[in-house]
Formats: structure tokens, C-alpha cells, sequence
């Protein structure tokens, strides 16, 4: 499972996904989802977009990014453009991280909200696991912290044992087992990979096994 967006559609300015192409705030990976980045952008008060930015942006900036979007629109008017909002931003952030936009961030958390990124994930890895034949293996590939939050606790929840009360008589043959097992370490890109495809360098891939039941 590849949990990173479609490169065509980052490089496809009129979806309005990148900070570095100027197209329409979209954001939509299905274009028959009613909701776009601009709806957010325009409708959402501060309280709710400070909420967006750090829970999907891990944005630390989250107060300021917000409180500009919103002066903006009582100030000049409707934020409707990639670059426009990317100004927005650059103006709100006092410091930048080395190597990262200061948009990278409000931008990813305004794409995971539009699209139910996270949402999807959760419903997607117990479908794909229960699919599994005994021994079969689902590798799945995550690009921020996130997803693989996500991928982590579901491995975790698969492994735990049902906890029972020690003052209660129970077998061990009763207790629930795991049906799973992870394989191998985490892996990350190398050097070289990076090198020859920057976007790979924040991904991280998991692997996980179905065992007997």
C-alpha cells in the first residue's frame, strides 16, 4: 500500500495541490467530493483552522498561519489561489526550517482534511489485512509522521492480547492471539534513492505478516 498522492497530480497546477504552481485551491484527489481547500480556506473560522493546521499539519505556526488567512479575507477578500495562499503563509511564519516551504506544512494538512486521508487509511488496513491468506504479507509505505502513526497502531492493536484480571480463572488456550507479526525493521530510503527521487525522502516502509489464528 502506497499512502503517498499521485506525483501527476502534485505536478498538475489546475488540481492546486503544490505551493510552487499557481492553480485554483482544490486539493480534491476524487473531483466528486463536494468540499475543495478553498471552502476550508474561506468558510472555516480561526478556531477550526488552528485545529486543522496542527492536528493534520503538525504546524507549530498554527495560530499565526490561521489568524492571517482570516484577516485576509475580512481585509482583501476570498483566498482562492495556491500562491496566493502560499504568500499568506510565508508572510505569517517568522522562522523557516531549513530545506522546508513554510507552506509545506498548512498545505499537506489542508490536503489530508479535503481528501479524509487519515480516516481513509484507518478503514483501509483492517480490509486489506482480513484479505490476507495465512502468511501473506501487506507492505505499506507511508510519507509523514501521521500515516505512519496510523500503519504503527493498527500493527499494535493486532498484536495485543485481550487483557484479563489476574484474579480471574481463565486458560491460557482461551486467551485471544495475535494474527499477526511484524517483519523485519522499519526501512527508509537511502542516500542514493533520495538523490534520484527527492520525494522519497521522507518515506518509511512497514511490513506485517498474517500468521495462524
Amino acid at each position: 500500500m502506497d499512502l503517498g498522492i499521485s506525483s501527476p497530480q502534485v505536478d498538475n497546477a489546475e488540481r492546486g495541490f503544490s505551493f510552487r504552481l499557481d492553480g485554483q485551491l482544490d486539493m480534491r484527489m476524487n473531483q466528486d467530493h463536494l468540499e475543495t481547500a478553498a471552502d476550508i480556506v474561506n468558510s472555516y473560522d480561526e478556531a477550526e483552522l488552528i485545529y486543522i493546521l496542527k492536528v493534520y499539519g503538525e504546524e507549530r505556526f498554527a495560530k499565526r498561519i490561521a489568524r492571517s488567512i482570516v484577516a485576509h479575507r475580512a481585509d482583501v477578500g476570498r483566498i482562492e489561489k495556491t500562491i496566493q495562499l502560499a504568500q499568506i503563509i510565508n508572510k505569517a511564519v517568522p522562522k523557516r526550517e531549513p530545506g522546508k516551504d513554510p507552506a509545506t506544512r498548512t498545505f499537506q494538512a489542508l490536503r489530508i482534511k479535503v481528501n479524509q486521508e487519515i480516516e481513509e487509511i484507518e478503514k483501509a488496513l483492517p480490509i486489506a489485512f482480513d484479505l490476507l491468506n495465512k502468511n501473506g504479507r501487506i507492505a505499506v509505505i507511508s510519507f509523514h509522521s501521521l500515516e505512519d502513526r496510523v500503519v504503527k497502531n493498527f500493527a499494535k492493536q493486532q498484536l495485543e492480547t485481550d487483557l484479563i484480571p489476574k484474579y480471574i480463572p481463565i486458560k491460557a488456550s482461551e486467551i485471544r492471539k495475535s494474527n499477526l507479526k511484524k517483519i523485519g525493521k522499519l526501512i527508509i530510503p537511502s542516500e542514493i534513492e533520495i538523490k534520484e527521487n527527492p520525494r522519497s525522502r521522507s518515506a518509511k516502509l512497514r511490513v506485517i505478516e498474517r500468521i495462524e489464528e
